[in-house]
């Protein structure tokens, strides 16, 4: 049972119950202006950059008070712990706080409602599939953010918006559809890209197509397409991509086909729609890659660049720990299950938008001309930078290699990009325990020993010219380090479907 009487302790100042009442007010006005996009759009110009982090902070505090009053699973979690200041408040991840309870006790008022509730389930794609309760009303607010996140980036031109992302209990597939349905019209097709292209002959080329959908499927559906002639560019396509990173090599390798490709991020755990790529985070991101100046005093030293989005700070409080993990809190009353202080274990940094601006004038660039070119002028939301998963790097000899290094690899050689479907790596042990780097490939031509070397050549070149960690162990460890490459058909291997996963594997075990 929680120890009601420390819990009790841990109760609002006066000095935030003053600021929880400012912030009800304002709840009030960002309710009025949320109802339509241009007024939403038009209420955030007016807030400044230290007015919303202080602002997201104390929205966190206010649901962290909440949730100490009204989750039995929370209570029980801070039972044991000493709580002065939001410092000493725990994280929380799968492991600590979602295993260990169960999904009523994680709910508000301790019970799941019986009505006006949905159940998403995640991909599993670290290990079992979740599930996780949500409120209408907590899905509705995502759903605006999504809509508008697409306007923002897209335009208001309505667009035919053909949603390729798996259907079913997954948490993108029919929350993307019910979101983009604000936009224009949306036909639901799933990952089927016979389906697809039916739909386009169906409906013609006066359109303004945007697909979304998971970016490999996206890489398959425009490959296909060219195979058997499809008439491709006599439509007019975007991109809307999320649920798995993308490289720059990936978007370039797109857009010759799409005029547009936007990235979300989001996570089941948490929510969907949690930020977007806009024209500026895009700029700053293939800036960063053109400029190592530039992705070292703005990113830090690393050999990945990392993905770079917007979001909307009075929606999501975060924070980053000493580890460089990305540290959620939901601060919105209408989530069902609160997450505060939730590690995804996603790697990155954030920055609020003025210091994002003077970084960007000390290396001589102007925040405002990095945005031009989108259908909206910058918004001064914070930026947020989200490198991937930490379960899915391997480690030899001290260099650790990362999934992004391999599609950075994969995609500067735009004829090995093109015949591959999907990859992952491991670490490969042989004879006396000795172990070395392997890298697996999907491809659509047969597999042969010359094409293995070739990819062999190709990745490990450009992998020692990328990787700085890899570099200076290869160095001194050539044979140790050089990888095993093996080649599969489509289908094959590790490769083979499974039924239920929707998203690629990246790590072997």
């Amino acid at each position: 049972m929680p120890n009601n009487k420390k819990l009790s302790k841990i109760a609002p100042s006066f000095a935030d119950k003053l600021s929880f009442l400012k912030l009800g007010f304002r709840d009030i006005r960002l309710f009025v202006a949320a109802q339509k996009y241009d007024s939403f759009i038009a209420h955030f110009r007016k807030l400044t950059p230290k007015y919303l982090e202080w602002a997201s902070h104390m929205r966190a505090r206010r649901l962290f008070y909440f949730a100490v009053k009204n989750v039995p699973a929370y209570q029980t979690f801070l039972s044991d712990k000493q709580i002065e200041s939001w410092a000493d408040v725990p994280f929380t991840d799968k492991e600590n706080y979602i295993k260990k309870f169960t999904a009523a006790t994680r709910c508000a008022g301790g019970k799941i409602p019986a009505t006006g509730i949905a159940v998403d389930e995640s991909s599993g794609s670290t290990g079992t599939p979740y599930n996780w309760v949500r409120t209408t009303r907590e899905r509705k607010e995502s759903h605006a953010f999504i809509s508008y996140f697409s306007t923002f980036s897209f335009g208001k031109q309505p667009p035919f918006t053909i949603n390729a992302f798996s259907m079913g209990a997954w948490a993108t597939g029919i929350n993307m559809g019910i979101a983009l349905q604000r936009n224009g019209i949306v036909k639901c097709t799933g990952p089927d890209i016979d389906k697809i292209l039916n739909t386009l002959e169906f409906f013609g080329t006066d359109y303004d197509y945007m697909i979304a959908g998971y970016p490999p499927f996206l890489k398959q559906l425009y490959d296909h397409a060219k195979a058997h002639n499809f008439p491709w560019e006599k439509y007019k396509f975007s991109a809307l991509v999320g649920g798995e990173g993308m490289s720059e090599g990936l978007r370039d390798y797109l857009l010759p086909g799409f005029e547009k490709v936007y990235s979300g991020y989001g996570a089941t755990d948490l929510e969907i729609g949690i930020a977007g790529e806009t024209p500026l985070t895009i700029a700053l991101r293939r800036l960063a890659r053109e400029k190592p100046e530039v992705r070292a005093a703005i990113f830090g030293e690393d050999s990945r660049l990392p993905m770079v989005f917007q979001y909307n700070p009075l929606m999501h409080y975060i924070e980053v720990n000493d580890n460089r993990e990305l540290i959620f809190t939901i601060t919105r009353k209408s989530v069902l299950s609160p997450r505060i202080r939730y590690n995804i274990h996603d790697e990155g940094g954030i920055c609020r938008y003025d210091q994002m601006a003077e970084k960007l004038k000390a290396l001589g660039y102007d925040i405002d001309e990095l945005g031009k070119g989108g259908a909206e002028k910058n918004i001064a939301l914070p930026l947020m930078w989200v490198y991937g998963r930490r379960d899915f790097t391997i480690s030899i000899m001290g260099a650790n290699i990362y999934p992004e290094d391999i599609e950075q690899c994969l995609y500067a050689d735009r004829e090995l990009a093109g015949i591959t479907r999907s990859f992952c790596q491991a670490v490969a042990e042989g004879e006396n325990a000795a172990v070395r780097p392997a890298f697996y490939f999907e491809i659509t031509v047969p597999p042969t020993e010359d094409l293995k070397q070739r990819f062999a050549d190709s990745i490990l070149e450009k992998l020692i010219k990328l990787n700085a960690d890899f570099r200076a162990a290869w160095h001194e460890y050539a044979d140790t380090l050089k990888p095993e490459i093996h080649l599969f058909a489509e289908g094959d291997g590790p490769f083979k479907v499974v039924p239920g996963k929707i998203k690629q594997t990246r790590i072997l075990k």
